[in-house]
């Protein structure tokens, strides 16, 4: 049992061999790009459709309990990340603090985390870019823009090919994928400024009446759906996480003492805000029961509020701009796959870096084509739900690792200590494990399924031919 739980020095977490060292290029404002790109994107874009679908005009309190939460899991994140500036984010800090096998199971939830997020926010992009392109007077055909789930659809063309252009910017260097996704952030703020500008004036007290249709804990309603705060919550839950994949950028950041606590905290901060403010415009200008089905919502009141050309504005920053949510997710899953690979849990081979560009180019293409596809033929609301699983299993593991280092190793250096660590490891658990029943709960057995398959796969290549079994 004790060989399931051995752990990685604290002091030999950022020591590893030639050819097999990511490059420090990145800066803070990189870092608060990176997050805020990762961050607001399809959560708020599309999901807040989706959320208010179950939720109602209440969806609002859903953003709050979802923030709550995540504010929690970025302070922790921040503390570990400085500690331990090395990829892997929970994963990392997991094989340290809490041991081997549980590390397996917080890698394989990010592996499914991450994929999951860059396959729906690339059926996410898809919506939009058709709906952008239909508005130009360009109609692509069914089948090519949607999944077979739907009728007459057999693959979503624009979310596989969305999928490889990003990836092709990030094996083309870290930096300059970095830079571009900065850019491409401002766009994406701008964009969501101009909605609230035009809906908030809008605002009618009878789209909030009833304000909570379908109550507040999860419930089944009409159809077998699950509905109510929390179910929107767990849903929801997608729109604001991303700060983790800041914590995945930890080795390629030329100062992490200061830069990565200033990325995480304060790509949530901004994005908090950012997010309040569009979701009270959006249910306040209409009935959640008009834009709560509609792959494009924030697009779809924009033309009914009669201003079709913002309209088209937004959907062509959604267009133009969520791929910065790609971008960043597909960075960190592919850094997932580069440290679990270095550690010997996965194929060795995947862990090398290339010399002209220093990134994992291997990785980036094995993580693009997995992703591809699921995005061609997967649904949107399943796969959020399903990512959300791996990241609350993340952000659960990530509290618990917060809380054992404070007391195993209570002297080690701090360059950014979470305030009141034992309250907030706690909430971030506790918070996490309720959100994760309030989950669907084929959601749930999906998860579970998934992490029985990792099992067999860790006891059949990772355990023995890990890098620490060697050592």
């Amino acid at each position: 049992m004790s060989s399931l739980l051995r752990r990685k020095s604290l002091d030999q977490v950022t020591v590893h061999e030639a050819g097999r060292r990511l490059v420090p290029t990145l800066s803070w404002p990189h870092l608060i790009a990176l997050g805020i790109g990762a961050i607001v994107g399809t959560g708020i874009y599309t999901l807040i459709g989706v959320g208010a679908n179950l939720a109602g005009p209440a969806v609002l309190i859903s953003f709050a309990i979802a923030g709550a939460v995540c504010a929690c899991a970025a302070l922790s994140y921040a503390e570990l990340a400085t500690m331990m500036p090395a990829a892997g984010s929970a994963y990392t800090y997991s094989y340290a603090a809490l041991g081997e096998m549980i590390a397996w199971v917080v890698g394989w939830s990010l592996i499914l985390e991450y994929s999951l997020v860059v396959s729906t926010v690339a059926v996410g992009w898809s919506g939009y870019a058709v709906g952008f392109l239909h508005g130009w007077g360009i109609d692509l055909p069914l089948a090519l823009t949607a999944g077979p789930h739907v009728a007459g659809g057999f693959i979503n063309l624009p979310a596989v090919l969305i999928t490889f252009v990003v990836a092709g910017m990030l094996m083309a260097g870290t930096k300059e994928s970095a830079t571009l996704n900065a850019i491409l952030v401002v766009v994406k703020i701008i964009a969501l400024t101009l909605f609230v500008a035009i809906a908030l004036p809008h605002f009618d007290t009878a789209h909030m009446d009833p304000f909570m249709p379908f109550g507040f804990a999860k419930s089944v309603g009409v159809g077998g759906v699950e509905q109510g705060v929390m179910a929107a919550a767990a849903i929801i839950f997608f729109a604001f996480y991303g700060f983790d994949a800041i914590s995945t950028a930890a080795e390629e950041t030329k100062k992490p003492d200061r830069d990565l606590a200033i990325g995480i905290i304060g790509s949530m901060v901004g994005c908090t805000i950012i997010y309040v403010l569009v979701a009270l415009a959006a249910v306040g200008a209409m009935s959640y029961t008009i834009f709560g089905q509609s792959a494009e919502p924030l697009a779809l009141i924009l033309r009914e509020l009669g201003s079709p050309g913002a309209a088209k504005w937004i959907g062509a920053a959604a267009v133009i701009a969520l791929p910065t949510v790609l971008l960043a997710f597909l960075y960190g899953q592919s850094r997932i796959f580069f440290v679990m690979s270095r550690d010997g849990l996965l194929p060795r081979g995947l862990s090398k870096v290339s010399a002209r560009t220093g990134t994992p180019i291997a990785t980036t293409l094995f993580t693009a084509v997995l992703v591809a596809a699921l995005a061609g033929v997967a649904r949107l609301d399943e796969i959020a739900a399903l990512a959300n699983a791996g990241t609350l299993a993340a952000f659960t593991a990530v509290g618990l690792c917060l809380v054992v280092l404070r007391v195993r190793e209570p002297g080690r250096v701090r360059k950014f200590r979470t305030p009141l660590a034992f309250i907030v490891g706690p909430l971030a658990v506790i918070g996490c494990v309720h959100l994760f029943f309030s989950l669907p709960s084929k959601t749930q057995l999906y998860f579970l399924a998934w992490n029985v398959v990792g099992l067999i796969a860790y006891f059949a290549y990772g355990r023995r031919n890990a890098v620490i079994n060697k050592a």
